[in-house]
């Protein structure tokens, strides 16, 4: 499948900015199912700094902002071609070594309710299946629903709550897989949907490493492993690590922040 993204983020400054400094992770990754043909980043009231590949094998693009400005737009576009590998991505790859994926952090560290999630699994000879069974538990017990949760939200605090999105979702099954012993990790990226174009935001979703297969995705809020339709930007140990934006600002009180995506399928001329 050949997807189309256009992806913009627009700041708006209640005052000039005296200076800013933002770290992207929103280039999309060539790995296994999926090649990118081409793409751009633009920005206006700011200027690219460096770009360099993190330890996650995630390109990264340092912007400054301009000094004084009161607004700042941050667009990325472009075209990746995708495979459906039934979520296999398959060997490791970066400089994190394994270990790091299997040690818990901040937000998928475990408490009384991740405890109960886990031991209440079938624990099945395949590990495959056991993810799969984790999947789905963790969809019955957690609500898709926003208004809930922020990036701040924990695993533990996820399930008391009952509801969360894809980034909750993700960190639970992150926080579940490393008690049982596997190593996991975060994915952030973008989702073609079939019944809209325009987006609010992009999706996540989770990898555990499986013995013999290598990296394996699990979308926990749709209940299925990725396939063509997923395009995979940024990895790591959680939400942190992955964040497509994160960054800080001096002298301006407050800010907003707006949104626009647009992900959609491209004809393929053969």
């Amino acid at each position: 499948m050949r997807i189309a993204v256009d992806h913009t983020t627009h700041y708006v400054f209640s005052g000039p900015v005296s200076r800013g400094l933002q770290r992207l992770r929103l280039t999309p990754k060539g790995s296994a199912g999926q090649r990118v043909l081409e793409w751009k980043m633009e920005f206006d009231g700011a200027q690219l700094q460096v770009e360099y590949d993190d330890p996650n094998n995630n390109h990264v693009s340092l912007i400054s902002f301009d000094t004084g400005t009161r607004e700042v737009t941050i667009r990325c576009h472009g075209m990746i071609d995708t495979n459906d590998q039934s979520g296999i991505i398959g060997r490791h790859s970066g400089f994190m070594p394994m270990w790091q994926f299997l040690e818990q952090t901040d937000l998928t560290r475990t408490g009384a309710k991740m405890r109960g999630l886990v031991s209440s699994l079938t624990t099945e000879a395949n590990p495959l299946a056991t993810l799969h069974g984790l999947s789905a538990s963790i969809r019955e017990r957690v609500e898709y629903a926003s208004g809930y949760t922020d990036s701040s939200t924990t695993a533990e605090g996820v399930l008391a709550l009952g509801h969360g999105v894809c980034q909750d979702h993700a960190h639970v099954f992150i926080g579940a897989a490393r008690s049982l012993g596997i190593p996991a990790r975060y994915v952030s990226g973008y989702l073609y949907m079939d019944d809209r174009v325009e987006q609010d935001a992009g999706h996540a979703w989770a990898e555990a490493h499986v013995e013999g297969l290598g990296w394996v995705g699990f979308d926990i809020s749709n209940g299925i492993s990725p396939d063509s339709r997923y395009v995979r930007v940024a990895t790591g140990r959680d939400y942190r690590d992955a964040a497509p934006i994160t960054g800080i600002t001096h002298g301006a009180r407050d800010e907003s922040m707006h949104v626009k995506l647009a992900v959609e399928q491209q004809r393929v001329e053969q």
